[in-house]
């Protein structure tokens, strides 16, 4: 698998609370965004990773298991440090991490971070948007773009480390496992790039994969960012390794273009006509004046 990543703080934020994670060689990818804040969001998005990583690659068993494990650890690691600190309560983040094992991805997912699985030229959002604004969006009471421009569109009902957990508590990991062939490819991306960018654009710069993917997962941040960047923004993209893009990839003009001056083309047609013949005229006419010069 070839994977790609970046992220960007965006043209609001101050600085950038997402984090990510990737690992080829384990098939392992996770997207962190950090909520809270002044309150530690990039802290809480940090840990995450830093407790994830540890677990995941210390870890045995089943793989939904290891997962569930790796997203309660954290969350409890964050919930602790906060109560630590008085001026770190109510840091948290959100998440969605993916492991891919045996032609199979399983996914754990916490908030409004999303994972779209790319294959044969369609696209999938596998994820479900754990917020008032997104279930609307997923039951098709909201368009994409309603929800998109909605003014409660960063709310969420479901974080890690705003309280203990178990690995096994309802309503907080969302498990999802979906077939993962070579020929195909997962993005998992924050709300920065979601909420500025539609699907439509998303699949878009996917299908014109060429091989780098952190060459597509820039060219997604960089659509959010013109579209007007309010949030930290991060994609990462994972390419299997038959999978190919259906589009090519735009290329920019270059600064300096050569004038080329028009070649002279023959005359055609009706002047070409009139004038040949007045060429051929005026020939003959020579001619015989020069044969009657020479008669005795």
């Amino acid at each position: 698998m070839k994977s790609g990543a970046v992220t960007d703080a965006g043209l609001v934020r101050a600085h950038n609370e997402d984090r990510y994670w990737v690992d080829d060689q384990r098939g392992v990818y996770l997207v962190v965004d950090g909520v809270g804040g002044r309150a530690g969001g990039d802290l809480a998005a940090e840990t995450a990773v830093e407790t994830i990583r540890e677990s995941v690659c210390a870890g045995e068993g089943p793989v939904e298991e290891r997962v569930r494990r790796a997203i309660m650890l954290a969350n409890n690691r964050i919930f602790e440090l906060a109560q630590a600190d008085q001026e770190r309560r109510g840091m948290a983040c959100v998440l969605t991490l993916a492991v891919v094992e045996d032609g199979y991805a399983t996914i754990g997912h916490v908030g409004d971070s999303r994972l779209y699985l790319i294959w044969n030229g369609a696209m999938r959002k596998v994820t479900s948007d754990h917020s008032p604004v997104g279930e609307q969006e997923d039951a098709g009471e909201l368009s994409e773009e309603e929800a998109m421009a909605h003014p409660r569109r960063h709310e969420v009902f479901r974080d890690v480390g705003s309280r203990l957990r178990e690995a096994a508590d309802e309503e907080f990991i969302e498990i999802r496992r979906c077939r993962f062939r070579p020929d195909a490819a997962l993005l998992l991306c924050s709300d920065g790039l979601t909420d500025q960018i539609t699907s439509a654009e998303v699949r878009d710069a996917v299908a014109r994969y060429d091989g780098d993917a952190a060459a597509v997962a820039g060219e997604l941040v960089e659509r959010a960012i013109e579209a007007g960047g309010r949030d930290n923004i991060t994609a990462v993209l994972v390419a299997g390794p038959q999978f190919r893009g259906h589009g090519e990839r735009t290329r920019r003009r270059p600064a300096a273009t050569r004038v080329r001056l028009p070649r002279p083309r023959m005359l055609t047609g009706r002047i070409a006509f009139l004038g040949y013949g007045l060429l051929l005229g005026m020939l003959l006419w020579a001619v015989l004046r020069a044969a009657r010069g020479s008669m005795p």
